[in-house]
């Protein structure tokens, strides 16, 4: 039985096709008696503030706008419909040339949803008090050399046991979905996306350990990187942060995950993979 009533549309605000388009789903819906709320991927703090009446959140831009809009309605569990309008969107649906047809179905109850994992990251900064910074990622956390190109070395424990230190470009912690991202350019495994396992996978070793890692479900990952500069870590590169001499990073699978509508057949992400990096042949 489908449950949909409430809709939000995330807009790419830098997009004029995505606010026109937003527009005429949303006219569409209201039309159908569905109440529908449209504002920016780019403005969490607002579309926090609305998740919450919201049974769907539909966005309309690249995976950047679906990395956004599954931080916004993980927290509350409201699932999510991509249309494609970047230039891969792995985990869009819908074309935004032929829209009206899958909404149909969608809206009938003709979909099935598929829960994806999401990392908790923790930058554990001493001092009295101490201070943290949490955030939540659906693809990857990375301590990088910042600005100057030296190796950066990190420090690296995986269940508070210590693992090795990485002397390398940096070191990618990611999810399966963020494996057929900048882990797969960095030469990481694509992994199916229902798992819940953890990718540890070095950039550019240089004399360590130059082999990705997949870790156990419900691993953590301890990380702390020394370098004679700021290095940073990037959470789904979307937010930077310099890390000061003794900050820790700590990850772990979060207790939330996020759900993506899908209305394509169950063996879509092998065929999607194939298309979008016209691996096909």
């Amino acid at each position: 039985m489908n449950h949909i009533r409430h809709l939000g549309l995330l807009c790419h605000p830098k997009k004029p096709e995505s606010i026109e388009l937003a527009d005429q789903i949303g006219g569409y819906l209201n039309g159908r008696g569905y109440t529908v709320w449209i504002g920016s991927a780019w403005d969490e703090p607002e579309a926090l503030a609305h998740v919450a009446e919201l049974d769907l959140l539909v966005t309309l831009g690249g995976d950047g706008t679906m990395l956004r809009a599954a931080r916004i309605g993980s927290r509350w569990g409201v699932p999510i419909l991509g249309v494609k309008l970047g230039r891969v969107s792995f985990l869009a649906d819908v074309q935004p040339d032929d829209w009206q047809g899958p909404f149909d179905r969608m809206l009938a109850g003709d979909y099935w949803l598929e829960e994806r994992m999401l990392l908790d990251i923790r930058v554990v900064r001493g001092g009295e008090p101490p201070v943290n910074h949490s955030y939540l990622a659906l693809n990857d956390v990375v301590i990088s050399r910042g600005g100057l190109a030296r190796i950066v070395t990190v420090q690296t424990w995986v269940d508070e046991s210590f693992l090795t230190t990485y002397r390398a470009d940096g070191v990618i912690v990611s999810t399966p979905t963020g494996c057929t991202g900048y882990a797969l350019a960095a030469g990481g495994p694509i992994l199916p996306p229902e798992l819940k396992n953890i990718l540890l996978l070095p950039i550019c070793p240089h004399l360590s350990m130059d082999r990705p890692i997949v870790l156990a479900q419900g691993a953590t990952v301890s990380l702390q990187a020394q370098a004679d500069y700021a290095p940073i870590v990037t959470v789904d590169g979307q937010f930077e942060i310099a890390l000061a001499e003794g900050d820790r990073v700590e990850v772990r699978a979060s207790p939330h995950v996020c759900s993506f509508v899908h209305m394509q057949d169950r063996a879509y992400f092998y065929r999607t993979l194939m298309e979008r990096l016209r691996w096909r042949g």
